[in-house]
């Protein structure tokens, strides 16, 4: 990947729907050579899938947390398949440093939260938790 490569899947990680022409427009390029370089980056894995984005507005009352995990050795495929089917849990981490994993997760109320944090503290391979509540957020991609 170059420089352009990279810009180009910095904008589709703010907007995915942006138009190829709008894109080519911010990026100084034709509609299609951004065409050809999308296609490439998906055919090559780079980019690998596009997803959903709430809205702000629908994101404003969550309560959203980052949940660092310590497992036992050898039971960290079981609790990431645990921890997979839950919907509140929505990205998982495998992580070096004092952690093995860290969670994201987010629910309507703090009393979710504390019982969501309970039941991964719960699972069968959790030696310990430790959470942190996310106040805001500065910027994500």
């Amino acid at each position: 990947m170059d420089e352009i490569d990279r810009e180009l899947v910095s904008r589709l990680r703010e907007n995915a729907r942006e138009s190829t022409a709008a894109l080519g427009r911010a990026l100084g390029l034709s509609r299609t050579t951004v065409q050809s370089r999308i296609g490439r980056l998906e055919r090559s894995g780079v980019i690998s899938g596009y997803t959903v984005k709430l809205d702000e507005a629908n994101e404003q009352g969550l309560i959203r947390a980052l949940v660092m995990i310590t497992v036992h050795p050898r039971a960290a495929a079981g609790v990431g398949a645990a921890l997979r089917k839950l919907p509140d849990v929505r990205a998982l981490h495998s992580v070096a440093g004092p952690f093995d994993m860290i969670a994201e997760a987010a629910t309507a109320t703090i009393r979710d939260m504390d019982a969501l944090i309970d039941r991964i503290g719960d699972l069968e391979g959790v030696e310990r938790t430790t959470s942190s509540v996310i106040l805001s957020s500065k910027f994500e991609r």
